[in-house]
């Protein structure tokens, strides 16, 4: 992923104002080690940091039509960037890059392209002949994006908070599935499907159709000019991404030019249930496997920078976030600039642990649509910044447009969970690829239960968390946190922790509103606490927290167990098990 700025109508041309604007871009630049570029019009400035996929020799940005009329900057990849070249018969390209046609489709139909793009991506794009410009962002929000104003009636665009939170009076994060048109001054939905409405589907579950639509998203995603891999886990949504991509890499470009040996990388605390898990699907599918561990004072001596990058106080999030930062610093060292990841199969095929409870399949629908639409504030937002933190680039095959049509048209009831049946969690999608003839899994990594990446990399790690949290804010801190922070007031220790950290690198109120809140168990949205009582008193986004579900759910009669603390020069520490800071790698 690349990063963009894009400083519009800020009534100053001056040079002191373009080095103000290399100053903030440069904050950028861990987005796009590869290049810079900056383009000027006047009192309109549009930035880029480039990280190269596609034609690294000459898709250097911004970009231009063909007289330098239209200029672009660009977040993304557009998979059908050769069709859609092929439908502009009278265009001349400049670059090989993918993104190359945005400015050439807007060309021949103004600001009514972008549902033409299949792919993901934010844009700003400068008509330098009447001074407009419009700014859009991908369907489900897989790219991150933030708009913002200044008091001097201008409109910044970015990448990250960090771009322009310090320049801005007011910001927020761009909605997904929009376009900002400078015409209007405002916001219009471009992505509309018809699962927007919650309206209950009906359409019968045909398993060979799923898996056909989730196999061609898959593919497209193998559209790459850099050495690439996958991410690999042990659980389901990974190991069929990895599957998939083994099984057809050999057909593709990017194996005539890297091979068709996979690379596989998965992290976790020693003896974690990933580590276990994703080595024997890697022997399974013969992949190059890369181990990476990490200890818990590796992942607490993280979280300063994760947060800083991400951008979030979200408890789940960070969690998450910290070993998927840690192993793309690794995964980047090793030469790797794209990986393929999981993110997305939960949210539409209700694969949380809570979705047992859910009590009908209008509820488990509505639920799956709310958690679709938040997903940009949570995994994406975490799989996007963690990786681009490294310059490294991740992309959601789930989060692909026409197969969230299809499987988001699949009859609910079909989805729902029926122990009394066998049916457990995304079972719609473990059917579809439970082939007899020619396997994609291990029957047990097929139906291997749902497990929160944060609690996969290994148990030890949230409790570890919690108790780093507990020796560093106090119980006096927690009884005026209301006052402290009225907005997503913290109510654990660990959230406090973290909004701290936050609010030292963001210290804005809109920076503040970006992040979402709410209760929540086990990923949940604040409605599905409701379905089970029990859940009220035990709010916690771990999967854990899902009791009577989680085969090692929390004991709610035990507490939790601390990690010993020492005490490093006045400032309390956690002891790990093993002694020595490490991060090892085995291949």
């Amino acid at each position: 992923m690349c990063g963009i700025l894009a400083v519009l109508g800020c009534s100053d041309d001056s040079q002191a104002k373009r080095t103000r604007v290399l100053e903030l871009s440069r904050r950028l630049k861990h987005r796009g080690p590869d290049w810079s570029g900056l383009y000027q019009h006047g009192d309109c400035f549009l930035s880029h940091q480039r990280l190269a996929i596609i034609d690294p020799a000459s898709g250097d940005q911004p970009l231009y039509n063909e007289n330098k009329s239209i200029v672009v900057t660009v977040n993304g990849e557009i998979y059908n960037h050769e069709e859609l070249r092929k439908s502009l018969p009278g265009h001349k390209f400049r670059t090989g890059s993918d993104c190359d046609v945005i400015g050439h489709l807007y060309e021949e139909h103004g600001e009514n392209f972008v549902d033409m793009l299949d792919g993901v991506f934010s844009f700003v794009l400068y008509d330098t002949r009447d001074k407009s410009f419009i700014a859009a962002r991908d369907a489900i929000g897989v790219t991150s994006l933030y708009i913002g104003w200044g008091l001097d009636g201008s409109v910044w665009i970015s990448s990250e908070l960090k771009g322009l939170n310090d320049d801005c009076e007011h910001f927020t994060c761009f909605p997904p599935g929009h376009i900002y048109s400078s015409k209007t001054g405002g916001f219009r939905s471009w992505y509309n499907p018809l699962w927007f409405s919650e309206a209950i589907p009906s359409t019968p579950y045909d398993p060979l159709v799923l898996r056909h639509a989730f196999e061609k998203s898959v593919i497209k995603r193998l559209m790459t000019d850099v050495p690439f891999g996958v991410l690999l886990s042990g659980g389901l949504d990974s190991s069929l991404v990895a599957s998939i991509t083994a099984r057809y890499l050999a057909g593709t470009k990017a194996a005539k030019q890297w091979g068709t040996k996979l690379h596989s990388f998965c992290v976790g605390l020693e003896g974690s249930p990933d580590l276990k898990a994703a080595k024997e699907v890697a022997n399974y599918l013969g992949t190059v496997h890369h181990e990476f561990h990490f200890t818990v004072q590796d992942g607490i001596d993280a979280i300063d920078d994760v947060i800083y990058h991400i951008e979030s106080y979200d408890v789940t999030t960070i969690r998450a976030s910290t070993p998927m930062f840690l192993m793309s610093r690794k995964i980047k060292s090793l030469g790797v600039k794209m990986v393929m990841s999981g993110e997305g199969a939960d949210e539409i095929f209700g694969g949380y642990l809570y979705f047992h409870k859910a009590p009908n399949k209008e509820e488990f629908h509505r639920e799956t649509c709310h958690k679709i639409k938040a997903l940009h504030q949570y995994d994406c937002l975490r799989a996007n910044k963690a990786t681009s933190a490294w310059g490294l680039e991740a992309r959601v095959p789930f989060l692909d447009k026409e197969f969230i049509n299809v499987a988001m048209s699949i009859d609910p009831e079909s989805k729902m969970i029926k122990k009394d049946q066998g049916r457990i969690e995304k079972w719609v999608l473990r059917m579809a690829f439970d082939d007899e003839e020619h396997p994609y899994l291990p029957k047990h990594i097929l139906y291997r239960q749902k497990e929160q990446f944060s609690d996969g990399v290994g148990y030890s790690w949230i409790d570890g968390l919690k108790a780093h949290a507990e020796q560093h804010v106090t119980n006096k801190m927690m009884q005026y946190a209301p006052h402290i922070f009225p907005h997503n007031t913290p109510t654990t220790k660990e959230g406090y922790y973290y909004r701290m950290i936050f609010e030292r690198f963001f210290p804005q109120n809109s920076a503040t509103l970006t992040v979402p809140g709410g209760p929540t168990v086990a990923c949940s949205t604040a409605k599905a606490v409701e379905w089970d009582a029990a859940w009220a008193n035990n709010l916690d986004p771990s999967g854990r927290a899902a009791l009577g579900v989680h085969n090692v759910a929390y004991d709610k009669q035990a507490p939790v167990k601390h990690i010993p603390a020492k005490v490093m020069n006045g400032v309390p520490r956690m002891m790990e098990a093993a002694s020595a800071r490490e991060v090892v790698i085995r291949s």
